[in-house]
């Protein structure tokens, strides 16, 4: 086991080889400033464990932002669970790296708590449980808010609808050109909701069969690529992020960008181009509060409502509302209004 403190302005970063699993684990606890950090266990593959790193990292950070400018009473944090290039995980050794984490976070000591994110599911935070009672987003049955991807998605939608109205002066979405990139469990939650609102959709995903699901939206199945720099209303990126860079931004046609993916701007710079190309994005750590602002809901008075988590949600409209206000006049762009916002909420 080792303990390093982050160079970067992190409270601190855990790194511990797991004894039953032999994988790495990695919690980044970016602040506690407002609350306990809050964020999901991503499983992923990564081409060494210096990027498992800098992704823990990196997220934390957005969800220090995400939490503060949805004034939740919570800090950032991160969990990963890094599964080498290639190592399929079979049930027991998937269960050993989840008990692994769960000794990682109890080390922790309450400093952060964890919840689902890629690659893990509600079924996986009761396995974490067993080791650890500094888990979210249990099931129901549980006691928790179960799986927070439908409120992610709400959320996207609502932001997807401010950005509308900030475009073409309608918050409908009802003949709206919508690109959905990447179709997993918040993506096609999204992209149905935009269906059944009226929207006009392409849809992409890196899984071919996904092509089924297209077929029952009525939306054109297109590559990623191509689904990138279509000619549509809106881009919606939900899958992984930095896919907008200094290359993609100059090929969109999108006037409007609101998704659901992390860490949508490969730099921070990013920002300025997209605001000199005359497109309107949606901060995505303003956009995808949805699923965090769920489980918030668990830790108020009272227990969890999901009919409370819903109106919370839907006020994610207003929050980019007045994130585009703010940018508007101060004449910078929605990243740094969006930042603005949540060194406020941090300060107070």
């Amino acid at each position: 086991m080792e303990r390093y403190l982050a160079t970067l302005d992190h409270e601190e970063l855990y790194v511990r080889r797991g004894p039953r699993s032999g994988l790495f684990t990695i919690v980044a606890v970016h602040s506690t400033v407002r609350g306990p950090s809050l964020g999901g266990c991503r499983l992923w593959s990564y081409a060494d464990n210096r990027a498992a790193v800098r992704d823990a990292l990196r997220l934390s950070e957005g969800m220090t932002y995400k939490s503060a400018v949805a004034g939740l009473a919570l800090g950032g944090g991160k969990g990963v669970i890094v599964r080498p290039p290639g190592l399929v995980l079979d049930p027991r050794l998937r269960r050993a790296a989840l008990l692994d984490f769960g000794d990682t976070v109890e080390r922790l000591g309450g400093s952060y708590v964890t919840a689902e994110d890629v690659g893990t599911a509600t079924r996986d935070m009761t396995v974490i449980a067993q080791r650890t009672r500094h888990v979210s987003g249990l099931s129901r049955r549980a006691g928790g808010s179960g799986d927070p991807s439908p409120f992610t998605a709400l959320g996207v939608v609502h932001a997807i609808e401010a950005t509308c109205e900030r475009v073409f002066g309608s918050a409908s979405v009802r003949g709206r050109s919508m690109s959905v990139v990447g179709l997993g469990h918040v993506g096609l939650r999204v992209a149905r909701l935009l269906a059944r609102a009226g929207a006009t959709l392409v849809v992409a995903d890196i899984d071919r069969a996904k092509r089924d699901e297209a077929r029952a939206l009525g939306a054109r199945w297109a590559t990623p690529a191509r689904a990138m720099t279509a000619p549509v209303d809106v881009l919606v990126p939900c899958a992984l992020g930095g896919v907008l860079d200094h290359d993609s931004v100059t090929q969109l046609q999108a006037p409007a960008v609101a998704g659901a993916a992390n860490n949508q701007l490969a730099s921070s710079d990013v920002a300025q181009l997209l605001l000199d190309r005359g497109v309107v994005w949606a901060p995505d750590f303003v956009a995808n509060a949805g699923g965090i602002i769920n489980i918030a809901v668990e830790f108020e008075p009272g227990g969890y409502d999901p009919a409370r988590a819903r109106m919370r949600t839907r006020e994610i409209g207003d929050t980019l509302r007045r994130v585009f206000d703010t940018a508007a006049v101060g004449a910078t762009t929605p990243l740094a209004a969006a930042m603005s916002v949540a060194r406020e909420n941090l300060a107070a």
